[in-house]
């Protein structure tokens, strides 16, 4: 059934895989905070594990945010998790600062483990947004300095490391100006900020949680994006929100998001794709709303997904149909 907190609301995730066990990753805030919408200010990293990516043993938090005046003081969000050459696994993750006006600057972080239960903390940040290509907090009337939910893999032609970002471009319309930021590091441990790797004007605001995945030897991008934050030209046109996927000529782009088609609508958001023990290519998401739009909060059961000739992306297989209730 779908991975669910009695007490805790539950939404972003993202795997480690150490061969025997799935470890998933999640950002949970307490219920007893009445409103969802201030689960933001209040997230913190938990740990659950599954041999079958369908029945989940919970361990807790395993990241809190960090001293007060750092990156991460209000909270930690989404990241993505790697082991090392060095055998040494690290988990990227966003930190997030809240101001007293409401405004929030965003940027990423390390933590590291030898066992993938104890994590430390590493002094960052190790990127943050550049302002030779990306927006910072105040050059528009965007409320934040987007800088999260980082996906790093390995260099296709083993010349490092690479990461993607959810950023904003210091140009173009305010409400188009979603791209999908770039850094690059030799080691891991040092990261140097590079140009994004699509363009602006795409139709999106924002680009959240990206994960690039290989399905059926070829490279392709999954994003998120909610229907308030599609521009006006893909509103008018009847376009919603939810999980979206393109297919990328190469690991390193340029993406063309321009193309991106719906994978499943907001119901399901912030979506995951991995490789299960049968070898089969499934999608795992978070529940957001029910039917009448109450915020749900827990991890769906996963359903394969698969390509198709009339699709850039990648499409559902099938779909769960068990919810869980608030």
């Amino acid at each position: 059934m779908p991975f669910h907190l009695d007490h805790s609301w539950v939404w972003d995730f993202w795997f480690a895989d150490d061969g025997g066990t799935f470890h998933m990753y999640y950002l949970h805030a307490p219920k007893s905070l009445g409103d969802p919408e201030l689960r933001h200010r209040n997230a913190r990293i938990g740990h659950a594990t599954s041999t079958d990516l369908t029945d989940w043993q919970d361990h807790g938090p395993v990241l809190h945010p960090g001293p007060a005046g750092g990156f991460d003081e209000t909270a930690v969000w989404t990241g993505s998790v790697l082991r090392g050459p060095d055998g040494v696994w690290r988990m990227y993750y966003t930190g997030a600062r809240f101001a007293v006006d409401g405004g929030n600057t965003q940027a990423i972080g390390v933590a590291t483990s030898t066992d993938l239960h104890t994590w430390a903390r590493q002094p960052g940040p190790v990127t943050e947004a550049d302002d030779r290509w990306y927006e910072k907090l105040g050059d528009s009337s965007w409320p934040e300095e987007a800088w999260r939910d980082p996906w790093v893999f390995s260099d296709p032609d083993a010349r490092g490391w690479h990461m993607l970002v959810t950023a904003r471009a210091n140009h173009g319309a305010v409400e188009d100006r979603g791209v999908i930021a770039h850094a690059t590091s030799p080691d891991l441990r040092t990261w140097t900020v590079q140009p994004p790797l699509s363009s602006v004007g795409a139709g999106f605001a924002h680009l959240e949680v990206p994960q690039l995945a290989t399905v059926r030897g070829e490279n392709v991008l999954l994003l998120s994006c909610d229907t308030p934050r599609l521009s006006a030209a893909r509103r008018e046109a009847g376009q919603t929100g939810g999980v979206w996927s393109v297919q990328a000529p190469s690991a390193l782009g340029p993406y063309p998001v321009r193309d991106a088609r719906l994978v499943v609508g907001e119901s399901l958001y912030s979506g995951r794709v991995i490789e299960d023990r049968a070898g089969r290519t499934v999608m795992l998401a978070f529940d957001a709303t029910d039917a009448d739009g109450t915020f749900l909060g827990s991890v769906c059961d996963p359903f394969p997904v698969g390509r198709s000739p009339d699709h850039p992306g990648i499409v559902p297989l099938s779909l769960p149909s068990e919810r869980t209730p608030r």
